[in-house]
């Protein structure tokens, strides 16, 4: 990640992150999700931020658009962790 003149807000991170938590399609497209959030946010913000949650796993962005695929649930995590082969 490049060095940031000014980075991105908690408030910001956290609205951005919600709205693709809580969207109703499994593909959204970045002009889509400008459209969807409460607020207005800069492009290279939304850039900045949208390249956080994928390196935290929780978002994947590919050509089509952008999925949220972050899954707490803990049973899941252990299974994830403890792997099945079949």
């Amino acid at each position: 990640m490049q060095e940031l003149e000014q980075a991105p807000n908690l408030n910001t991170v956290i609205m951005v992150e919600n709205t693709l938590k809580n969207m109703e399609e499994s593909i959204i497209t970045v002009a889509e999700l400008k459209r969807k959030l409460p607020r207005q946010v800069n492009h290279n913000t939304l850039k900045i931020i949208l390249e956080y949650l994928e390196m935290s796993n929780k978002i994947v962005v590919t050509m089509r658009g952008i999925t949220w695929i972050h899954n707490p649930n803990p049973i899941l995590q252990k299974a994830i962790t403890d792997g099945l082969e079949l």
